[in-house]
Parts: C-alpha cells; sequence; structure tokens
C-alpha cells in the first residue's frame, strides 16, 4: 500500500516502508505470477518468462526487462527476476536471439522486449509503460546502449558489463554500474569504471564494485547485486524515495562491496 497521500501524489510508491532486511530478503511482499514467452511469438528477441504480481490492487507497475551474457541463456538471470518481481515489479527475463549477439543487439533486443511487454503481452494492462527499466549481464551491457538509444528509459543497471564502446556521455538515464574486483573477463579498470566515468553526473549514476567477485557474480543468487538493484530501480523506476537511503551515500567497503560511487547531489530522487 502507499504510505500516504502525499507520497501517492509524489511517487508510484508500493510496499511497506523499507528496511535492509526487506531489500536482502529472497523474496519481497508482492505475490507474483509467471508466464512464459516463446520465441515463436515474438520478433526483435528471443522470447522469455515474464514474473508480475497478479493483480493492479496496488495501482499499475513499472517494468524490467533483463537479458543475459554472451553464451548464456535466461537460465543465468532466473533468480534475479522473481526477486525483483516481488518487490513489485513487472519483470521480463529474456532469451536473446542467439548467445553470440553483441552489446549493440543486445541493447536493441532489451527495447524490443519491453515494447512487446508494455503494448503486447498478456500483463500489459499491469503495466505503465512510460517506467520502464533494463539490466543487463556482460555483453547485456547493451543495457548502456539501450539507455542511450532510448533515453525516456527511467533506469539500467549493467553487471559485470563488458563492450568495446567506453563511452556513453549521451545517456541520461540513471544508472547503477556493478562491476567485479576479480573480473578477468570484463575487468573493472577497462570496464565498469570507464562506462561510470563517462556517465552524466545528472539525473544519477553509481558505481559498485563486489569484493573479490568474478565475472559470473550475476548468475547466482548474488543478495549485493539484488538489494541494490532493488534500490536503485524502487527509487528512479517507481520514484520512490524511502529507497534513497540504501544507495546515497551508498555502502561503506567490507566483506560483499570494494568501492562504492555516486553522485549523490545530482540525483533526480
Amino acid at each position: 500500500m502507499i504510505p500516504d497521500a502525499d507520497a501517492a501524489e509524489a511517487s508510484f510508491a508500493k510496499g511497506p516502508a523499507p528496511s535492509n532486511a526487506s531489500i536482502e530478503a529472497v523474496r519481497g511482499p508482492f505475490a507474483i505470477v509467471e508466464s512464459t514467452v516463446s520465441r515463436a511469438s515474438v520478433s526483435g528477441f528471443g522470447g522469455g518468462d515474464i514474473y508480475a504480481p497478479p493483480d493492479t490492487g496496488a495501482g499499475t507497475f513499472g517494468a524490467v526487462v533483463i537479458a543475459p551474457g554472451f553464451t548464456a541463456r535466461r537460465s543465468s538471470m532466473a533468480w534475479l527476476a522473481p526477486r525483483l518481481a516481488s518487490q513489485g515489479f513487472v519483470v521480463f527475463n529474456i532469451d536473446t536471439l542467439t548467445t553470440s549477439d553483441q552489446p549493440a543487439s543486445r541493447g536493441r533486443q532489451l527495447l524490443a522486449a519491453a515494447d512487446f511487454l508494455t503494448q503486447r503481452s498478456t500483463v500489459r494492462a499491469r503495466i505503465d509503460p512510460s517506467r520502464v527499466a533494463v539490466v543487463g549481464h556482460s555483453m547485456g551491457g547493451g543495457t548502456l546502449e539501450a539507455a542511450q538509444s532510448r533515453p525516456q528509459l527511467q533506469a539500467a543497471i549493467p553487471l559485470t558489463p563488458w563492450n568495446l564502446t567506453k563511452s556513453f556521455s549521451r545517456v541520461t538515464v540513471p544508472t547503477l554500474v556493478i562491476g567485479a574486483e576479480a573480473d578477468t573477463i570484463a575487468p573493472v579498470r577497462s570496464h565498469s569504471q570507464p562506462f561510470f566515468q563517462s556517465l552524466p553526473a545528472a539525473p544519477g549514476k553509481a558505481f559498485l564494485e563486489l569484493n573479490g567477485a568474478s565475472h559470473f557474480a550475476p548468475n547466482t543468487p548474488n543478495t549485493t547485486i539484488a538489494k541494490f538493484s532493488i534500490s536503485w530501480l524502487k527509487l528512479f523506476v517507481d520514484d520512490d524515495t524511502r529507497y534513497r537511503q540504501f544507495v546515497c551515500p551508498g555502502p561503506g567497503t567490507g566483506s560483499a562491496v570494494q568501492e562504492y560511487r555516486a553522485t549523490c547531489d545530482q540525483f533526480s530522487q
């Protein structure tokens, strides 16, 4: 439920007041139902699984599209999709056209999937089509490509992203870049950090480096990835400022986090 009338006017806040425990939980407060979209029934991407609250009793929901990395299928991100959906989003975990598609292609496929989800899917009536975000692993760094070509997106989260393009200075979508300290495939110094540095400070950007983690950290349940992804999506897709506390000033260094930086003074929320 939206906590009060003022919040209802200012944001799309849903669910109880958040806590560290609530954003670390394997499941959030919303029941979800799963449906599958076959590859043969769509064009521009490879089909996928939709996770959505069963009704609009709490209002319509923001949408999140997730893409896997190079050589991977949607099963590699299947842990994250229902976890996000149960916090109050409609989440589409997709397959790409081929497992070898490059970042630019994956960016276009994320947008094709977003268009299908918001315009033609069986859950489209549960979605606010103006509030869409993209998430992607590795060459799913195509999230940056998607954000650059569609500034109407509300948030982007590249996970241990890889891309030969290093500058995304034209991105105006709030972006959380999550890198991994021990990543030898997309080392943070040549991928995540340059991506983050190239992004404009406003309307908001953050860089989180997972302590001791490998390139494949996003492919298995990871509380740190989930909690900060949830917070970023809630803040920028739902305009729910109750979640700002988790990303600004953000976590200190510790067993899970090697480094965190954010342009908090430039955040639009």
